[in-house]
């Protein structure tokens, strides 16, 4: 018997969450334990890729689970940025798992059980905001996802995790409870709905000054999202496992973060709306500073997750620049920016873990000649940082693009001066480590080197991602359809 594209869209939620019992109860068989996790991962991928086909047919997929007051319900529907968010995160979460296997036993990381099970909710949640159809539905999801990925930033159990944790749990909890509940409550009570609808859901005579308070609320509020001041979390995580630090900055928290962002812009407020908003342009130049301030930070950083780590910070600037511009191409270059620079990040994340288990290197300081060392990894930290730069032949060439346009389209000179100078600043704390990798350092005496890569599914799994990041940039067109069709409804299409 076949199932329905609602009854998959419903899996897609609640598969992950029963995964987390098989896991449970496997844990003391890790290869069945493991298998449980990567044939979830597999199931949930083809769902997907299911309701993606279904989505291109032009069918209308939604579903409803629960109403607690009239017009505030828990539900669920398909829409081309949140089958961006899904796809980049179901896919990516079966490459993490391959990663994770050779990551962790390499690692001989403890409670490893309790890592897949947390790490299979969280997955959970982000498909729960991927489809929500209202902000209530997201909101429940956003929370559910910080408070399973806690466990994951103090996995090791030190002080030092326990403090990261503290940080991590504090900000991303304040900031919802202080700022993004607020907005959530004055949205319902300024337009009456939570309901996400193309070009907005406040009416035309609603009162600007009280829609540009609102929407500081939810900038601020939308902690993932990570901007300043409220960013401090995502370093502080970085005490976690690699794997941990790639599910937070490629497949899932980071990515709900700027997904929340584009989402409530495009169809909370609308871009027209947007576009006139009193506090718009304060909130682009503090999206513009996170991006400046970030990218200086990340230079001065020797540990290469900590460095990595504020690159994430800058390049979230980037998608909530995009969302704020108020254009079609700033739209579309948001969200295929959320795409690029996941599998651009993730690679990068996957080689520092590498680096780690095989040479047990953390600094950059320490990583001089390393890539005769470890030559596969060292090639696909350069290609990923192509992608994370925006040049060819990797596929942040094009988001960057996009979010260009989409500064020339609104005459914001400063924002495009911002842009291209963050990009030179990417070159600059990006590719000297590979450089130095390939061409610095003592050179072996015998004329040769041992080759010492990490184990076999860590290396398939960055070897994988990288191809991802040039596959991207050669054929980004199904990508590209969906950032358009984001903007195809009527009701929106006409915001140029």
């Amino acid at each position: 018997m076949s199932l329905s594209l609602e009854s998959m869209l419903q899996l897609c939620i609640i598969l992950p969450l029963l995964t987390t019992a098989g896991i449970v109860a496997t844990g003391r068989h890790p290869n069945l334990r493991e298998g449980v996790t990567i044939t979830a991962s597999l199931v949930i991928l083809y769902f997907v890729i299911n309701l993606y086909n279904g989505l291109n047919q032009g069918e209308s997929i939604s579903v409803q689970w629960w109403q607690l007051l009239p017009g505030l319900q828990l539900s669920f529907t398909i829409e081309p940025l949140g089958m961006i968010f899904a796809l980049i995160a179901s896919f990516l979460w079966l490459i993490t798992t391959v990663y994770s296997i050779g990551y962790m036993r390499s690692h001989k990381e403890k409670n490893q059980t309790r890592f897949y099970a947390f790490f299979a909710i969280a997955i959970g949640s982000v498909m729960g905001i991927a489809f929500a159809g209202n902000l209530f539905t997201l909101f429940i999801f956003y929370e559910v996802l910080t408070l399973s990925t806690y466990p994951l930033v103090t996995h090791a159990g030190t002080e030092k995790a326990k403090k990261g944790g503290r940080i991590y749990l504090g900000i991303l909890l304040s900031t919802s409870i202080v700022f993004f509940l607020l907005a959530i409550v004055s949205t319902w009570f300024v337009a009456g709905t939570l309901d996400f609808k193309p070009g907005g859901v406040f009416g035309p005579m609603v009162n600007t000054a009280v829609a540009g308070v609102i929407l500081v609320l939810f900038i601020f509020g939308i902690g993932k999202a990570a901007i300043m001041p409220f960013h401090r979390w995502l370093p502080a995580a970085m005490v976690a496992p690699t794997p941990v630090s790639a599910l937070l900055h490629a497949v899932a928290v980071v990515k709900a973060g700027v997904f929340t962002v584009l989402k409530v812009c495009v169809f909370i407020f609308g871009i027209d709306l947007l576009r006139i908003l009193p506090t718009t342009q304060a909130l682009l130049y503090l999206a513009g500073a996170t991006v400046l301030i970030a990218s200086l930070v990340a230079m001065r950083q020797d540990n290469l997750k900590a460095r990595l780590a504020y690159s994430t910070v800058s390049q979230l600037g980037y998608v909530t620049i995009g969302a704020l511009l108020a254009s079609s191409s700033g739209v579309i270059g948001s969200s295929m920016h959320i795409a690029m620079h996941a599998f651009g990040k993730i690679t990068l994340f996957f080689c520092a873990g590498a680096i780690l288990v095989a040479a047990h290197k953390s600094k950059i300081s320490e990583m001089r000649g390393l890539g005769r060392q470890m030559p596969i990894t060292m090639a696909a930290f350069f290609i990923a940082s192509l992608s994370i730069i925006g040049v060819p032949p990797a596929g942040g060439t094009w988001s960057k693009w996009f979010l260009l346009v989409g500064t020339l389209e609104t005459q914001q000179w400063i924002l495009m001066a911002v842009l291209m100078i963050s990009s030179l600043l990417n070159i600059a704390y990006l590719l000297p480590i590979p450089f130095h990798a390939f061409f610095s350092g003592k050179q072996p005496s015998s004329g040769s080197v041992a080759i010492k890569e990490a184990p076999l599914p860590s290396l398939i799994a960055l070897c994988t991602t990288t191809v991802a990041c040039v596959f991207l940039f050669v054929y980004p067109q199904p990508l590209y359809e969906l950032a358009t069709a984001i903007l195809e409804i009527p009701e929106i299409a006409h915001g140029k």
